[in-house]
């Protein structure tokens, strides 16, 4: 990451509420074609979150601690705050001496955007502002939010717009919380009805909703240069497993959540200025 941090742009999209054997069930069916082409190996890696819900969970990915490889540990840490006789930092950490990676990485010289979608990005209140504020911009409209059946479409053409309007030698870390998958979901499943509910098809349907608009999102974040990109899940979610629904419980629905991270390359030949191997 030292080699990355600096020199391709960066974007952290959080598809909240994503358990992973949803994901890994709909890559495996095809249902996701466009994620899993970016997927190494077309596959999810199995994860266990930092948190049991949304606020928790951004504040510990924020902090440089990204979902948990799901086996013994330790395990290296892409980025991380200096702090002594951390065994998750190594060599290849990116290390910041702010209190947080979004800071971190607008002292390194990043513009820092936050498009947010659950409540706790909405900034219509203080506890909705906490993680927002964090990020030199941040956009939320209602049609970001979980009530919309077109959310992340909205959220999409609101990223169009930000790349579209910086400077070509201006890097950018985007963050993208994706609220689609987030209850209520049934409107995502051809046929569902209010009354029905919200269910694990349902679920799956928001996913492949996703997926369908995913693309502009990776073709954005690439026609500047070479970006890195960071797919996950915050925490998962229950529809009655075990008798529990939703989250912010200890159960491995919720804990359990989907990982991915990949390069988008450009089209073209690499600017001199981003010219290097990954790593």
């Amino acid at each position: 990451m030292n080699e990355v941090v600096g020199r391709d742009d960066l974007l952290l999209v959080t598809l909240d509420t994503l358990r992973h054997d949803v994901a890994a069930e709909a890559a495996a069916r095809g249902r996701t074609p466009r994620l899993a082409a970016r997927l190494p190996g077309g596959r999810w890696e199995r994860r266990h979150a930092p948190g049991s819900f949304t606020y928790a969970s951004h504040q510990a990915i924020f902090a440089g601690f990204l979902p948990t490889p799901a086996a013994p540990g330790p395990h290296p840490r892409l980025f991380a705050a200096r702090f002594a006789g951390s065994e998750s930092t190594a060599g290849r950490t990116w290390v910041f001496d702010t209190p947080d990676l979004v800071s971190g990485l607008a002292g390194a010289g990043y513009r820092t955007v936050c498009i947010g979608g659950v409540g706790f990005f909405n900034r219509r209140g203080a506890l909705g502002s906490v993680l927002p504020g964090l990020f030199q911009e941040a956009h939320w409209e209602p049609s970001f939010g979980v009530a919309s059946p077109n959310s992340f479409e909205e959220q999409v053409a609101c990223a169009e717009r930000v790349v579209a309007g910086l400077p070509a030698e201006q890097r950018l870390f985007l963050f993208v919380n994706v609220s689609a998958m987030h209850q209520p979901n049934w409107f995502h499943a051809e046929g569902a009805r209010r009354e029905d509910g919200d269910t694990r098809e349902t679920h799956a349907a928001a996913l492949a909703y996703v997926d369908r608009h995913i693309g502009r999102l990776f073709d954005a974040m690439r026609s500047r240069r070479r970006c890195f990109a960071v797919v996950c899940s915050d925490h998962g979610t229950a529809y009655g497993d075990g008798g529990y629904t939703g989250h912010r419980l200890a159960h491995e629905a919720v804990w359990t959540v989907p990982y991915a991270h990949f390069f988008l390359e450009p089209d073209g030949p690499l600017p001199s200025a981003a010219a290097g191997g990954q790593r």
